[in-house]
């Protein structure tokens, strides 16, 4: 039989060349949005086109061109937004009821940092379903759990929210705990994931260690213990994570505590326990950003009714001081029936007893999360030239938050991760670290 080779046939082989010739050619992908939504402005805008180009937004508005061979993706019954934040985190503990009784310091003790490994990659996954396109993850991760976590979304191992990881909290000896003489001295029992730091020159070793072993923020317990951070070692703490380009968050519970991390310049202060009207005014006047970890009542056994009122209290508090909000969660524990994700979108409760504006709760949990992750001129707004991460839900936010309770359609890095409310993953997954090895 006769070599011959058509037209058609020269075309696709040319064609087959140049893609061969282009392996690194970025996928094009064209999103139909019927409503658009800003959380900054508060402003909808409707029919519109956002085109995606690799991992990257290239184009919005409604007249954007559609290029020829472009993946075209139709939202028209969607409302499009930018993806949720938790500023606040625990995605490598996962304590429970059995076997530990909901005491979380068993859980240090009965479970492998490997093991725990595995539990923050499916605990990022079910954040990513849940529109929680970037976590802030503060701790309680092992040995370094959460860095390991970071490095393999980062390199193309496997999907979930961008991390902003603290590697080990930081505290005087014991941490959070206070640990036996065999413990905390002679090591012979397993010892809670803390890094002790007593003196200036623990501190700085502590604040490069983190950095060295792959932290993104430094997270510090300010008064763990009676003697807690003085305000002078708070202030070398933020010193010393600001020479590596890095923020501090402080672990607070007591009044006394918050006033010296507010003196001392800190960047961020996670939990309401010491946070009054006084220390609210005074975090607004420095623009220190409040990670409250409000939790609802709803979350049965995590809270009391009791607690959840001075909570709603503290909040809109800290509302109507004009406080930076942010969303944040402290979820590190199993609820039956819900994924962490759900868990975490629960918070929403405290915010709507509260009163706070839905727009505002909108802004907290992406606008603001940003700022406070600092990746707000990177990743987060839909923006030209911005990483493209994007959620899309049934109902209208800006009319009832619960709209968050459903996420149909989840963008990260420019690959659909759920599409009808189905989770789609296996683009994410790679024989290789597709973006490299080296990212640290």
């Amino acid at each position: 039989m006769p070599n011959v080779m058509t037209k058609t046939t020269i075309k696709l082989f040319a064609g087959l060349v140049l893609c061969a010739a282009m392996p690194g050619a970025a996928q094009v992908t064209a999103i139909r949005v019927g409503r658009l939504l800003d959380p900054e402005s508060g402003v909808v805008s409707r029919n519109q086109i956002i085109l995606v180009e690799g991992t990257k937004f290239q184009a919005i508005g409604p007249n954007v061109a559609i290029p020829a061979g472009a993946l075209v993706i139709d939202l028209s019954d969607l409302t499009v937004m930018p993806g949720l934040v938790d500023a606040h985190n625990h995605l490598a503990i996962t304590y429970k009821e059995v076997p530990e009784n909901d005491y979380y310091y068993l859980t240090y003790v009965m479970e492998s940092t490997p093991l725990r490994a595995i539990q923050a990659v499916s605990n990022g996954i079910q954040m990513l379903s849940a529109g929680f396109t970037i976590v802030r993850d503060m701790g309680n991760n092992g040995n370094y759990a959460d860095v390991a976590l970071r490095q393999a979304i980062e390199q193309g191992w496997i999907p979930g929210p961008t991390i902003i990881n603290s590697g080990l909290i930081i505290g005087g000896m014991g941490g959070q705990f206070w640990p036996t003489p065999e413990m905390a001295v002679d090591k012979k029992i397993v010892y809670p994931e803390y890094l002790d730091a007593d003196t200036p020159d623990d501190i700085i070793k502590a604040v490069r260690k983190n950095a060295l072993f792959g932290a993104k923020v430094i997270k510090i317990c300010v008064d763990c213990k009676p003697w807690g951070y003085s305000t002078d070692d708070i202030r070398l703490f933020v010193h010393e994570a600001a020479k590596i380009g890095l923020k501090v968050e402080g672990h607070v519970q007591t009044v006394d505590g918050a006033r010296r991390a507010i003196e001392a310049g800190i960047w961020s202060i996670a939990h309401d326990i010491g946070l009054t009207d006084e220390m609210h005014k005074m975090m607004a006047q420095k623009g220190i950003w409040r990670a409250g970890t409000e939790t609802p009542v709803s979350l049965a056994g995590h809270t009391t009714p009791e607690r959840f009122q001075r909570t709603v209290a503290g909040l809109k508090n800290a509302y109507d001081n004009k406080v930076p909000l942010t969303f944040s969660t402290d979820a590190d524990y199993y609820v039956p029936g819900k994924t962490r994700g759900e868990v975490a979108i629960e918070f929403i409760e405290t915010w709507k007893a509260a009163g706070i504006p839905t727009i505002d709760i909108l802004r907290a949990m992406t606008v603001n999360g940003y700022k406070v992750s600092e990746t707000e001129r990177t990743r987060g707004p839909i923006k030209p030239g911005f990483m493209a991460d994007l959620i899309a839900v049934r109902g209208d936010p800006l009319q009832s938050i619960d709209a968050l309770r459903d996420v149909q359609f989840v963008l990260k890095d420019g690959t659909v991760f759920k599409r009808n409310g189905i989770m789609t993953p296996e683009r994410f997954f790679h024989g290789g670290p597709v973006n490299g090895w080296n990212v640290r």
